[in-house]
């Protein structure tokens, strides 16, 4: 966040999807962070962390392993553990609501829509689910998985086809996707989506930043 120039220190909120490592690893360090750095000892408003049940529980290990007090901050910390289906604020004006996605026992997709009717889904990482397409029907950004280009070994991650299929039946104004393994480096993966659906995609990368 600092490399991209944004106000770390006075981040609002963090979802966190689900447990793996690449989903959850950074918030650690991005909390022992605040604890010390020079630019949050006077900062006042509290952060909110929302996930899964269970993300207490992960926090409390991080803090044992050598007494961190991540938790005990100049500011305040919430942690807020959400269940699959359930609405909530996340920020003032707004709303989100999350889906069970078919990858880990907790994992979480999220719908957040601002009072102006705009939204952005996010699947996390998913296997295939007719649901999902559901849930994310006519989102103004959908940030889908697409995690390999054919043959996946796996079931709980998405390959091409199936990510295109769920843009089509989702029909969201934008798709943007992400959580590229290395088998899609060197290809053009808009190029690849045009021959399947006519939508407008983006393939993520560093520093993408989108208006919605």
């Amino acid at each position: 966040m600092a490399e991209e120039r944004l106000d770390w220190a006075n981040l609002d909120a963090i979802w966190i999807s689900h447990f793996h490592l690449d989903h959850l690893g950074g918030l650690a360090p991005f909390l022992f962070g605040t604890k010390w750095a020079p630019q949050t000892q006077q900062r006042c408003k509290p952060l909110r962390v929302f996930g899964p049940a269970g993300i207490k529980t992960l926090l409390q290990a991080f803090d044992q392993a050598n007494n961190y007090r991540l938790l005990h901050q100049p500011f305040a910390i919430e942690v807020i553990e959400i269940e699959s289906g359930s609405g909530f604020e996340i920020l003032p004006g707004l709303n989100a609501v999350t889906f069970a996605t078919p990858h880990t026992r907790e994992s979480l997709a999220i719908r957040l829509t601002d009072n102006e009717g705009q939204s952005l889904v996010y699947t996390s990482d998913t296997g295939p689910s007719e649901g999902l397409a559901v849930f994310a029907k006519d989102a103004d950004v959908l940030l889908l998985e697409c995690s390999f280009r054919r043959h996946k070994p796996i079931q709980n991650h998405l390959e091409f086809e199936e990510a295109m299929a769920i843009a089509r039946q989702a029909n969201a104004r934008k798709v943007v996707l992400t959580h590229l393994y290395p088998e899609w480096d060197g290809i053009d993966l808009v190029a690849a989506a045009q021959a399947l659906w006519s939508g407008d995609t983006i393939a993520a990368a560093d520093g993408l930043v989108l208006e919605i």
